[in-house]
């Protein structure tokens, strides 16, 4: 994946690819898409929540932070793929929308799906 496609434009994240190696809470496709998380707080309080989940992952580092956006970097246990995944802060809206993607590949095994269903376990904790 190129950083081109990284990413906020116009309120949205990069739309998942064809193959079955993302998933993202602005997603058309069923198959791809997931819920995005409430606002815990505020903006702030809300970003730290989920900093402290990132954070808590080994072989993971936020790779860029502004005001409404984070994009981290996770790391595959065993063959060191990395995976992109994006969290859009929508203070409109007050949800945290996501994507998590495979930078290569085409099947991720359900990966990048079970880990955000992870991240929403321990959100809402």
């Amino acid at each position: 994946m190129s950083n081109q496609s990284l990413g906020v434009q116009n309120g949205k994240l990069a739309p998942c690819p064809s193959s079955p190696n993302c998933v993202s809470t602005q997603s058309e496709d069923s198959s791809k898409k997931m819920d995005p998380l409430p606002f815990k707080g505020d903006l702030t309080e809300t970003k730290q929540k989920l900093k402290t989940i990132l954070v808590s992952y080994p072989r993971t580092k936020i790779q860029k932070e502004d005001r409404n956006y984070i994009h981290s970097t996770f790391k595959t246990k065993f063959l060191r793929f990395t995976d992109d995944v994006e969290f859009y802060f929508d203070e409109e809206e007050k949800v945290i929308h996501f994507r998590s993607a495979s930078r290569v590949g085409y099947s991720d095994l359900g990966k990048n799906r079970s880990r955000m269903e992870e991240v929403q376990k321990l959100y809402y904790k």
